[in-house]
């Protein structure tokens, strides 16, 4: 009985015992991160050099600079940023879920054998920075590119069309370009686990293409489109990058310039920290969300 018991123990102990390093790897580079981020919210302005001062002891914490940050985003200018980001990041999820969805449905569904081969095209543009795909796309949204040279040739356009020059359509197909394909590859996961045999059966059944895909395909790729929608959708909050390269201008500003403006100033770090944990928390709600969802769908499966 000893020996059955030592042997349980150990067994019940191994797997933990591998996952051990990641959960340490996720303290290091999370967790106290996360707690330096506080900190610096939570510190005070350095009265001689005039820098924001991190302040490590929880007790001694200053919510002065989460209050006036809250209190912005309500009357001030921040909630107007704020409020630009949410509709840019829904406008861009949406339009990726349409472009993406078709795509990762071909190749789960019509590929065949030429499955991996799209997918590797899928991935290709990984292979080149995201800055020079972006700065690619500069060069062609110019006033002198080939996207104006191609819509006023067809008579779509009269005149080439500022379109570096602060519009919001610019930012946002920026932002759909920089981030389909990690739609793409969840929603495939999902709808190539899929049973053919299901929808052939809705087929059997009397059900139209249409409809055999609208009630039996669709709500089985829930899941997938959760999970590809939280992928992009989290980065897209805090992102920055884009919106300097398409547009540059304050009409565009996402929450993430501004946390890159108050980052890298000299007396706005707590501020900008203090941006960052707010932004977190509207992130972590998208997260709370499709883990409940995924547990909702784990317990109706198993039922």
């Amino acid at each position: 009985m000893s020996g059955t018991g030592e042997a349980y123990s150990r067994r019940r102990w191994t797997w933990p015992a591998f996952a051990a390093p990641g959960l340490l790897w996720l303290i290091l580079l999370f967790v106290i991160p996360f707690y330096a981020i506080l900190a610096v919210a939570m510190g005070r302005l350095d009265p001689i050099f005039n820098v924001g001062e991190p302040v490590w002891n929880p007790l001694e914490w200053d919510p002065g600079i989460f209050g006036e940050v809250i209190n912005d985003i309500f009357t001030g200018q921040l909630g107007v940023i704020f409020l630009r980001t949410v509709a840019y990041v829904a406008i861009a999820s949406l339009l990726s879920l349409l472009v993406g969805y078709p795509v990762a449905y071909f190749v789960a569904r019509h590929a065949g054998r030429r499955k991996i081969l799209y997918l590797v095209l899928i991935l290709t543009p990984f292979w080149i920075p995201y800055l020079m795909r972006m700065l690619a796309w500069v060069n062609l949204l110019e006033a002198s590119g080939y996207v104006n040279d191609l819509l006023t040739f067809l008579g779509i356009l009269a005149e080439p069309r500022d379109w570096l020059g602060g519009r919001s359509e610019t930012v946002v197909m920026g932002l759909v370009y920089g981030y389909v394909p990690f739609l793409i590859l969840p929603l495939f996961a999902a709808l190539d686990r899929i049973d053919q045999s299901t929808i052939q059966a809705a087929r059997d059944l009397g059900a139209s293409p249409f409809r055999a895909f609208l009630h039996v395909t669709l709500p089985l790729s829930k899941q997938g489109i959760l999970a590809g929608l939280v992928i992009i959708m989290l980065p897209m909050f805090g992102d920055y990058y884009t919106n300097n390269l398409m547009s540059k201008s304050p009409r565009t500003r996402m929450i993430g310039n501004e946390i890159d403006f108050f980052v890298n100033s000299n007396t706005g770090e707590s501020r900008g920290a203090t941006i960052t944990v707010i932004l977190m928390g509207v992130v972590g709600l998208l997260m709370v969300y499709y883990l409940v969802s995924v547990a909702r769908a784990t317990r109706e499966a198993q039922t």
